[in-house]
């Protein structure tokens, strides 16, 4: 029964999340003029053959009439891109460490509509820890339809990770896509100075899924033989290059 229940489940989120829009048309040609746009520096467009964009955000579903959060968009590479693809009929909000890329982006043209929220949320690093936690995790807006995070999963210990998760479960609307991309660690290895950044993902489905969420689907776009997820992703033979899972959750 509970199988059945699932399948069930499964099914109508499927058809829930396709249902935002079939046509992907729109969303790409925005997604091509922003990445084409002059604000990206060549640094930037240059990743754009490892990351790529287009095909990790078609992946994951995103519309341009969507209502967006992207956690943790550091220096604004993502942002520089989903921005003014929401700015016409989407909302677009960044959250949780935005501080650097609001700075950089904020009244810009094509970037006056970005909205930062979650501005009570204090992320730490408690003393001789390792990893980050989150206080007052709360992102401060409801009814989203996407939460996307590209490589900060690994920056949080389980705590943290948790309340990120829980967050952005209270802010999607039922239906509503995580999209959670991260550098993959080997399953259940321990601990190491070569491994900080990189996350097991079988790990990571287990703990977001215990946050409510279930998972719809998975992409190789980002798998990278060559990585054999033995070093630390800062390391010349990896840096740029890494390995990446890259998940697909929604909210029942």
């Amino acid at each position: 029964m509970k199988l059945a229940r699932y399948l069930l489940l499964l099914s109508a989120t499927l058809l829930s999340t396709n249902g935002f829009a079939d046509d992907f048309t729109a969303t790409e040609t925005k997604i091509k003029a922003a990445m084409s746009a002059e604000i990206r520096t060549p640094e930037e467009v240059e990743r754009d053959s490892n990351r790529l964009p287009l095909q990790t955000l078609q992946f994951f579903g995103l519309r341009d009439d969507m209502k967006i959060v992207e956690l943790m968009p550091g220096g604004g590479w993502y942002s520089k891109i989903l921005a003014p693809v929401m700015a016409e009929n989407g909302e677009y909000y960044m959250a949780l460490g935005a501080g650097r890329a609001n700075e950089a982006l904020a009244g810009k043209p094509g970037f006056e509509n970005i909205k930062v929220t979650a501005e009570e949320a204090k992320i730490s690093r408690p003393e001789g820890a390792p990893s980050y936690v989150i206080e007052n995790a709360d992102l401060g807006v409801k009814n989203v339809d996407m939460v996307l995070t590209f490589r900060n999963y690994h920056n949080f210990a389980a705590e943290g990770r948790a309340a990120m998760n829980k967050a952005s479960f209270d802010a999607l609307k039922t239906g509503g896509i995580y999209a959670v991309v991260d550098h993959t660690r080997r399953h259940m290895e321990k601990d190491s100075p070569e491994n900080g950044r990189r996350v097991d993902p079988v790990l990571a489905i287990k703990e977001i899924q215990e946050a409510g969420f279930m998972l719809v689907d998975f992409t190789n776009l980002h798998h990278i033989p060559d990585d054999e997820l033995r070093y630390e992703v800062g390391r010349k033979t990896v840096t740029g290059n890494t390995d990446r899972w890259s998940l697909k959750f929604v909210k029942p």
